[in-house]
């Protein structure tokens, strides 16, 4: 019995590592013929509908019609057998299969348009604009100072700054659209193939301007003293404006009516600064115009929920020289203040 085991044992292994030879082989082959048929004009095409997040603007944006941008996209699922797009009513999204070949089609496509961009450009010199994307609490706040800094060490290297929500600054980063975001952590699947490294904690104050009625008393006032004055407060959908509510709730009130809801510092600060409007507002945003005594910090509960605030980028891309020094100006700024 013994012997006739182990007699047979090295005839099944046999056959096991023969199926495992063939599958690998198999998986080869399809590989090898995925790649043959893959065309740069697939990976355009993907990355197009990745960013604009619908058919229509990734056919207007590449000079082609809807159908032959739709025909592009079902031949490179077809040949990877498997979905990378969900098409709806609300346009485009991608599935996790999408998002990680993304990262690929990405760095293919940066490659061939630098190699592009080497051969025509006349200035061997010359250096690409670092494109930037920040929350606008944070836009007034952080980069004025750090690109102040980045400027006098490299003042041949452009910027371009873009501010938006943080859900629509983290969609342009892993898009390939932006190089770095300044902003917050998002939930776990959102933050797939994107790294984030801590830079402060935004907290939240009160303030007036200079002879508010509110600073001039000598007591500190009441929540309900304050709700008395016009609030301007961030817009919905946004940190600041949820943990705004929550702290209201906490103390038995509600957003008033009548709220000002911006997400425009610069707004904000004109507002209060020219009227008796009391605005809840992250600390660096005000910290400056507190200093210069223009804003006076109102001794009232303030909401908490401090948020992490860091810089976000593609985990797969190696920062390059200009981009990684606009970076370490934002960490030493961030550390000043």
């Amino acid at each position: 019995m013994e012997n006739k085991t182990s007699r047979r044992r090295p005839e099944s292994a046999s056959k096991a590592d023969i199926n495992a030879d063939a599958a690998r082989a198999a998986a080869d082959e399809a590989q090898r013929q995925l790649a043959s048929r893959l065309r740069l004009r697939h990976l355009n095409c993907f990355v197009a509908i990745a960013q604009e997040r619908t058919l229509a603007r990734a056919a207007a944006r590449l000079h082609l019609s809807q159908p032959a941008v739709s025909k592009t996209l079902v031949e490179l699922e077809q040949w990877a057998s498997v979905r990378l797009v969900e098409r709806g009513r609300n346009g485009a999204a991608l599935t996790p299969q999408g998002e990680r070949f993304l990262r690929y089609a990405l760095d293919a496509t940066r490659a061939v348009e630098a190699s592009a961009l080497a051969l025509a450009r006349q200035d061997a010199h010359a250096v690409p604009a670092v494109r930037l994307g920040a929350l606008p609490t944070v836009a007034t706040a952080l980069l004025p100072e750090a690109l102040l800094r980045f400027k006098a060490l490299r003042p041949q290297v452009g910027v371009k700054i873009h501010t938006d929500s943080n859900a629509d600054l983290l969609r342009a980063v892993k898009a390939g659209d932006l190089d770095l975001m300044v902003g917050r952590m998002a939930e776990p699947a959102m933050m797939q193939g994107v790294s984030f490294e801590y830079l402060y904690t935004e907290s939240l104050l009160v303030v007036v301007r200079a002879g508010h009625p509110l600073a001039s008393d000598s007591v500190a006032p009441a929540l309900g003293d304050v709700l008395g004055f016009p609030l301007v407060i961030a817009g919905e959908r946004t940190a600041p404006r949820h943990h705004t509510e929550a702290f209201f709730e906490t103390h038995g009130f509600a957003v008033p009516e009548g709220a000002i809801e911006t997400q425009s510092a610069s707004v904000a600060r004109l507002l209060v600064s020219g009227s008796d409007a009391v605005w809840v507002v992250p600390q660096r945003v005000a910290q400056s115009d507190i200093d210069a005594g223009l804003l006076v910090r109102i001794d009232v509960p303030a909401p908490q929920g401090a948020e992490p605030i860091g810089i976000l980028r593609r985990s797969t891309v190696t920062l390059d020289e200009a981009i990684g020094a606009l970076a370490q100006q934002l960490r030493e700024c961030a550390q000043l203040a």
